[in-house]
């Protein structure tokens, strides 16, 4: 008999990825929610209505339940505190409390942001500290999901990219708009440093935890997963143009911290906890930044 899983945020870029790894799977039942994007195979739920939440949950009895739905841009957030806190906080309660009446168990995606990026790398039970509100709400987020019940899971991640739908949909695959414009200069950060993930291997994180966890109850507490690929916004960049034969010698890079939202230098997630597991993959940058931007691509 197939297990049922439920995924919030299931139209984003990370959701989608959860949503595509469960359903090939063959072994789960999937139920995936969106707002803005619903439609095709997803319904229409508004995780701010607590009422909705509810009955969603009740109606479908998950086993496992993935929230990966948040606002996840910190420049946003830093504008937006309270429409942050509804979304990253306050439903967070309301679906872990519900998950509570039917027995199910909850993976809270956060992220690398929950720490100062000061003493990296850093290990899951390290103490977080985050500087911006971003990372504030999502650590907040992760007390909420352990407070309602402790056996719940919790998986951070650093900067995403994978299937896009735009360019603009990722902090990753957004710059290959600087690289594309060569006639352009631009400046792109090189100071701080970040850790590019393809969402199809945090994919395969989170049915890989949700498999164990059938297996084994005790399946609980924070987990990490990161890719290995040491980068800043620059050299993905350049990655990028090397790549496609695109020269990017129209970029520069800017050795001083990013401006808006603070940012930590090198937040860089050990995943050993995972690893000791025997779980998590990693696809190299270059192969997956290919294969994420070549649909964007016509070569002159």
């Amino acid at each position: 008999m197939s297990k049922k899983v439920l995924i919030t945020g299931a139209s984003g870029l990370l959701g989608r990825a959860i949503f595509q790894e469960f359903q090939t799977n063959g072994r789960w039942e999937v139920l995936g929610l969106a707002f803005s994007r619903a439609g095709n195979k997803l319904r229409k739920v508004d995780l701010t209505d607590a009422g909705a939440v509810k009955a969603v949950i009740q109606e479908y009895q998950p086993n496992v339940i993935i929230h990966s739905a948040a606002e996840r841009r910190p420049d946003i957030v830093e504008k937006q505190s309270e429409a942050t806190k509804a979304l990253n906080v306050d439903s967070t309660k309301v679906l872990c409390e519900e998950a509570v009446s039917c027995g199910a168990w909850v993976l809270y995606l956060s992220t690398d942001y929950v720490f100062d990026g000061k003493n990296p790398p850093y290990k899951h039970n390290d103490e977080p500290n985050p500087l911006n509100k971003y990372g504030a709400s999502k650590l907040e987020g992760e007390k909420v999901v352990m407070s309602v019940n402790k056996d719940n899971g919790i998986l951070r991640v650093p900067i995403l990219y994978g299937q896009i739908e735009t360019l603009e949909e990722s902090a990753v695959t957004c710059l290959f708009s600087k690289v594309l414009d060569t006639g352009t200069k631009c400046k792109l950060s090189d100071y701080e440093r970040r850790f590019p993930t393809h969402c199809s291997d945090v994919a395969f994180v989170c049915r890989q935890l949700a498999d164990k966890w059938l297996q084994d109850s005790s399946v609980s507490g924070v987990f990490q997963w990161s890719g290995d690929d040491n980068m800043t916004k620059y050299t993905m960049a350049v990655a990028m143009g090397e790549v496609f034969g695109i020269p990017t010698d129209h970029i520069e890079g800017d050795k001083n911290p990013t401006s808006g939202a603070p940012r930590p230098y090198n937040a860089h997630l050990d995943a050993s906890r995972l690893e000791g597991m025997s779980i998590g993959r990693r696809m190299p940058f270059r192969q997956g930044i290919q294969e994420s931007l070549k649909p964007f691509y016509k070569k002159e």
